[in-house]
């Protein structure tokens, strides 16, 4: 394989899993933006609609369907959530609403280990997501290009959702000033609400395509995505959509980089070179590439 052949190999292992980032940001980023909440929480809603998806492949369901069961299952999981635990204290302090939230992630986690046990299980998927195609000297999983496409498929419906439809519009304005949004006659409650349901939403769609990649499922499979998320939301710029996809295709770079510059001694301790880069970023842009001094802003 040539250098330039390498580099194009690396580059779709880059996007790949840049999308899921990304996606994973964008619901983040999303919340953030309107409440000033970081919902680590979030991360559960990955496993939520995972198990949700095993549950009906174990009682035979086809899988496109159970896949969609799971991803409808993550965003009624994210809208009871904001329903239930995050709504009675909207206007708390910020450090209440994130203690909140890992209130809830521990509510989540210890809730999966005692209906399906702390054991890590297979998850099963069509044949078609696990080949990989050869072109040439190329080989690229199947799953990397379901990934990609449906990442780009999402962000375009995404992008069309908060610059032409009524709830778009206001979910921006209630990331300006939340309390003007009201005043001017918002509903605030469903604006916020919209915004759980697509960050829920993405995060099915996520845990889906982080299941079918690692081939298991565990109480705890949200943290290692929403840790990344929050990484990708911080580069990009905590509250700003395109910042969160920037940043999620940044880190998804990044990773891939170091995974193939470093020696083989070092590859373990990526994750630190990773979060080291983030520091050095954080003390240019403390705000994040495309964060701003004043409230971010979707």
């Amino acid at each position: 394989m040539t250098s330039v052949q390498f580099f194009i190999q690396q580059a779709i292992n880059a996007v790949s899993i840049g999308s899921l980032y990304a996606l994973m940001a964008i619901g983040l980023a999303m919340v953030f933006g309107i409440l000033r909440l970081i919902n680590f929480a979030h991360g559960d809603l990955i496993m939520v609609g995972s198990y949700a998806a095993l549950l009906l492949l174990w009682a035979g369901l086809p899988f496109w369907l159970a896949a969609l069961a799971g991803i409808a299952a993550s965003t009624i999981a994210g809208l009871i959530m904001e329903r239930i635990a995050y709504r009675p204290i909207r206007g708390a302090p910020d450090v209440a609403m994130l203690l909140t939230s890992f209130a809830v992630t521990i509510l989540l986690e210890n809730a999966a280990i005692l209906i399906f046990n702390p054991t890590a299980k297979p998850f099963p998927a069509p044949a078609i997501l696990k080949n990989a195609l050869q072109f040439g000297p190329l080989r690229i999983a199947s799953l990397d290009i379901v990934a990609i496409v449906v990442a780009i498929a999402l962000l375009v419906l995404l992008t069309l959702f908060v610059t032409r439809t009524e709830v778009g519009i206001s979910m921006r304005a209630a990331s300006e000033d939340l309390l003007a949004a009201r005043l001017v006659g918002i509903n605030v409650n469903a604006v916020i609400a919209y915004a759980f349901a697509i960050g829920s939403m993405l995060a099915g769609v996520v845990g889906l395509l982080w299941s079918i990649r690692v081939g298991k499922i565990d109480p705890f499979m949200g943290f290692y995505p929403v840790l990344k998320a929050f990484v990708a939301s911080v580069i990009g710029g905590l509250g700003s959509l395109p910042g969160a996809v920037l940043g999620g295709y940044i880190l998804g770079i990044l990773e891939i980089l170091l995974q193939g510059l470093l020696p083989a001694s070092l590859t373990p301790f990526r994750d630190g070179f990773v979060f080291a880069g983030l520091i050095i970023l954080l003390l240019f842009r403390p705000n994040g590439i495309l964060g701003s001094t004043e409230r971010e802003k979707i």
